[in-house]
């Protein structure tokens, strides 16, 4: 893993919605080809942060950069060239129910390249395919079930080749089998296709699957509590909130 320069940076990054602070001045390092995992309890600005990293929000203070471009101030076209860079599966897929899987990954190739319509159709079909949804091509979103929609989610977020997905809660709704399966797939596109993963998500089992390194939120702090390997924050983490998660242990004092 390359760690000479991060492909995106969060430097003093102040989140949240008009007044209101959810997380305050935070700095944090994604590296190329790493799956990153955004954790913490209910409440602690987890998907707060990720729809700011993609700028669905701008920041109340600090910055994003992304490749080293902060999307919050680029013109247009810098705009759309960093988007280019990423792809984003919301945590409900956000698949157009009248379309069929085949016609919602065909979307961002209509909207950002000049590719010939069969030249779309096929790479639709090889990202359908890596996900393992060839099949299935001309299904609706609701004739499938709920994992084979976050495939083809998936499958949407790298129709433009992009080096960074970012996956809110991909695990949700889903039975453990499932979201195994689900967690395979993100670690065979990360090891395939050097794509890097930014998840958000609190299900222990998948962070200890897919988590190369995690950041934990904490609402009281409105910051980061712990940064590193999952595996040993959960075996010698000093704080205590740390410990109670990763050891699924309640918290006394608030029962």
């Amino acid at each position: 893993m390359d760690r000479s320069e991060p492909v995106i940076r969060v430097e003093n990054l102040s989140a949240g919605y008009d007044e209101t602070v959810i997380l305050h001045d935070i700095n944090f390092e994604v590296y190329a080809g790493e799956v990153f995992v955004i954790l913490g309890g209910s409440g602690c600005g987890k998907s707060t942060l990720l729809k700011h990293m993609i700028s669905l929000h701008p920041p109340l203070a600090g910055r994003v950069l992304i490749n080293g471009s902060d999307l919050t101030s680029a013109d247009d076209d810098e705009r759309r060239r960093i988007m280019r860079g990423f792809g984003v599966m919301y945590q409900s897929g956000a698949l157009f129910g009248s379309m069929t899987l085949l016609e919602n990954v065909r979307l961002a190739l209509e909207e950002y390249t000049e590719l010939p319509p069969q030249a779309i159709d096929l790479i639709a079909r090889m990202k359908l395919e890596l996900v393992g949804l060839d099949q299935f091509t001309g299904h609706l979103p609701n004739e499938i079930s709920g994992g084979m929609q976050k495939r083809a989610a998936i499958a949407r977020a790298m129709a433009l080749d992009p080096g960074i997905l970012f996956l809110d809660e991909p695990s949700a709704g889903l039975d453990p089998i499932t979201s195994a399966a689900l967690d395979a797939l993100i670690r065979r596109l990360q090891k395939t296709l050097g794509v890097t993963f930014v998840v958000v998500t609190h299900e222990l089992a998948s962070i200890f699957a897919i988590a190369d390194r995690v950041i934990m939120l904490d609402k009281s702090t409105q910051g980061i509590i712990a940064e590193g390997d999952p595996h040993v924050l959960r075996d010698t983490s000093d704080n205590p909130r740390v410990r109670q998660f990763f050891n699924r242990q309640p918290d006394l004092a608030a029962a």
